[in-house]
This record gives structure tokens, C-alpha cells and sequence, in this order.
């Protein structure tokens, strides 16, 4: 036989498998030690020594300190995850909305168009006010660029 056959031979299924196992475990251990090393960094209730302390015993025991870590703080620890997922969230949503028009400022211009209908409809309008208003409100060239900045209605109240 070939070398290249005895090779085949020399490493079963179940050493792969092993080997495979050992491979995961190892990048699954750096990954938490990872997160460790950023949820002391990211504590705003541990003192500089606090954090000095959890990180020592993280780099120079990292077994016993990743083991006492997650026992001691792993609750807390994902608390501040959801904490700051929440915060992340409230940032992006307030940002969709700035962006989208539907927070303060200038209002979108589907909520000009409800309410100049809502004018129109109590009668505070004509018809013909609403289609010049209307057109100004499509055409993206509303009261708001027209006048610097300041917000008036269709009817100048």
C-alpha cells in the first residue's frame, strides 16, 4: 500500500470527530473569554480596581477566572447585554423616525396631506387651496422650505 493509504488508516471517523469536537470547544472557550474581557470593560459599577482585578484573574487563570466570573457576575452580565441591545434598538428606532419624517421637526408629508384633508373637510379650506397646498406638499416644496424653516398651515394660521 501507498503511504497515502496508511494515512486513511492511521485516523479513524471518531478521531475526526474528536479532533472536530476540540476544535469547537476551543473556539467556543475564546469567544466567552472574549465576552468576559468586554462585559468588565463595559461595567459601569466596577471600580478601576474592580475591573483590574477580574481582568488579572481572567488572563492569569483564565479557567478558574472565566468559571468564577460567569458564577459570580453571569446574571448581571446579561442584564447590561440587554440593557445596551435596548438602547441600540431605541437608537435605531429614533433614527428611522427622524430619517422617515415622523419625529418632531418638519412633519412627513402623509400627515400634511391628513391633515389639509381635515381642513378641507370642516370647511377651514377651499377646494382650491387644498389642490394648491396639495401639490406643494407632493412636490416636496412645502411651507417649511419657502419660508426658512418655520411651519405654517395651507391657510397661514
Amino acid at each position: 500500500m501507498s503511504p497515502q493509504m496508511y494515512l486513511a488508516y492511521d485516523y479513524p471517523l471518531l478521531s475526526a470527530f474528536w479532533t472536530m469536537l476540540w476544535f469547537f470547544l476551543w473556539i467556543l472557550w475564546f469567544i466567552l473569554l472574549f465576552r468576559i474581557v468586554v462585559d468588565v470593560f463595559r461595567d459601569d459599577t466596577l471600580s478601576g480596581w474592580g475591573k483590574t482585578g477580574w481582568l488579572l484573574l481572567v488572563v492569569l487563570v483564565p479557567f478558574l477566572g472565566v468559571f468564577v466570573y460567569v458564577i459570580a457576575r453571569g446574571r448581571s452580565m446579561g442584564d447590561r447585554e440587554m440593557a445596551q441591545a435596548r438602547a441600540q434598538q431605541q437608537a435605531f428606532d429614533s433614527y428611522i423616525r427622524e430619517t422617515a419624517g415622523g419625529g418632531e421637526g418638519r412633519p412627513s408629508g402623509v400627515d400634511e396631506l391628513a391633515r389639509l384633508s381635515d381642513m378641507r373637510a370642516r370647511g377651514d379650506i377651499t377646494d382650491e387651496e387644498f389642490t394648491r397646498a396639495k401639490a406643494l406638499v407632493l412636490s416636496d416644496y412645502g411651507p417649511a422650505e419657502r419660508r426658512g424653516g418655520a411651519t405654517t398651515t395651507a391657510s397661514g394660521r
